[in-house]
């Protein structure tokens, strides 16, 4: 017995730290060596050039509005520079980017992945600061001038934006905009210890020159394109203010499309930034890319069932302890499989959204380790519906 209770404890330790005790810990951390950051007040003619590069695959829908927004940012149009590539979209998206002149126009009739698209029009970018963002995320007009006010800094070699999901009253939207709202909060406390751990292809910003290729089939290459800038001894910034927004997924089945595809990057990126996990070498950042991303991705969905089970040999003991953290387990687990059943219904009870949504997260990697290590996972990837 006494195995099984130190088997539960370690287990529980690793799921609380990971999911909110890293957060606390941050937290202190921040106010004990937090850095405040900053900036000198930039004119139009201090400004420098921004090359803004859009991969769009079939977005016919919103792909006007993409460039339009990107056309009304508060930024020197004449140092704005638009990129926009298509490989593959086989629909009107193509056709519609052409009709804006002031649009560099890519696009190669295979589709070979976004990270390959990326690539080929990275060669042509002569900026030396490069903003990525995706086609199905708006941009408030502020966002650049916030975004490249941290490359004063030296030492900044990447900036993280904001990710701004809009509400739309279901478990997917309260879930992801919950989530992010948290991630939010460690990535800015993250950024004042040190560096962020990782962007998300939203939209972030890099120094043009440290651009290198990731592995042709890199799953989440904005991830890994940043952590290795960070690596190389930049921090990755974090601002804000810059917001993509973007609506959630269509229904939990899009969603975990989505979830899916993250969670097999995240482990393929771990197994590829191992040397990351050296602390002798990278210090700070090793701490904060273990306790932010690693655990999440690895031991803590492995805790959650190692919880579960020495529970219930715990339970044999008999004492009152051991059956009331079974009842708890189970009572969170059947309200997450409530919450799926009456979502399935169109039937929404908020209480229900945190266990729904934590559970449905985490069975997301344990499905992304399968597709990881059967090679199912494709860079060409089904993108996710978004509702309308």
């Amino acid at each position: 017995m006494e195995v099984f209770i130190w088997i539960f404890i370690v287990a529980f330790a690793i799921v609380f730290y990971s999911y909110l005790g890293y957060g606390v810990l941050l937290g202190l951390l921040v106010k004990l060596f937090g850095k405040e950051q900053r900036f000198a007040q930039q004119t139009n003619e201090e400004l420098p050039e921004v090359a803004m590069l859009v991969a769009a695959y079939n977005e016919q829908d919103v792909i006007i509005h993409k460039i339009e927004n990107c056309l009304k940012m508060d930024y020197p149009q004449e140092k704005l520079h638009l990129y926009f590539v298509t490989d593959g979209s086989n629909d009107l998206t193509s056709r519609i980017v052409r009709l804006f002149p002031n649009v560099k126009f890519f696009h190669h009739p295979a589709r070979r992945g976004k990270l390959s698209a990326v690539d080929r029009v990275m060669k042509h970018i002569k900026e030396p600061i490069t903003i990525f963002t995706d086609a199905n995320a708006m941009i408030n007009k502020e966002a650049l001038r916030l975004m490249v006010r941290h490359f004063q800094n030296p030492q900044v070699g990447a900036v993280a934006g904001e990710k701004s999901v809009i509400a739309e009253g279901d478990a997917a939207s309260a879930g992801e905009g919950i989530y992010w709202r948290y991630e939010s909060l460690l990535k800015r406390w993250d950024y004042q210890l040190h560096s962020v751990v990782g962007a998300a292809g939203e939209l972030f910003a890099i120094r043009t020159d440290l651009y290198e290729k990731p592995e042709q089939d890199t799953l989440i290459e904005d991830f890994v394109m940043t952590m290795r800038i960070a690596a190389d001894g930049y921090r990755v910034a974090y601002e804000s203010d810059a917001r993509a927004m973007e609506h959630s997924s269509d229904s939990l089945h899009e969603e975990m499309k989505r979830k899916v595809r993250i969670s097999a990057g995240g482990l393929q990126a771990i197994w590829r930034l191992g040397f990351i996990l050296n602390p002798f070498k990278y210090g700070v950042l090793t701490f904060q890319y273990i306790s932010h991303r690693v655990l999440r991705w690895t031991l803590a969905p492995i805790s959650l069932v190692l919880l579960f089970v020495t529970n219930l040999v715990l339970i044999q003991s008999g004492h009152w302890f051991w059956w009331g953290m079974l009842s708890g387990q189970i009572g969170f687990y059947l309200a997450a499989i409530t919450g799926y059943y009456l979502e399935s219904n169109n039937l929404r009870v908020k209480a229900l959204y945190i266990p729904l949504y934590f559970t449905f997260m985490n069975l997301n990697v344990f499905l992304g380790f399968l597709k990881l290590i059967a090679g199912n996972q494709s860079v060409v990837w089904d993108k996710a519906k978004r509702r309308a």
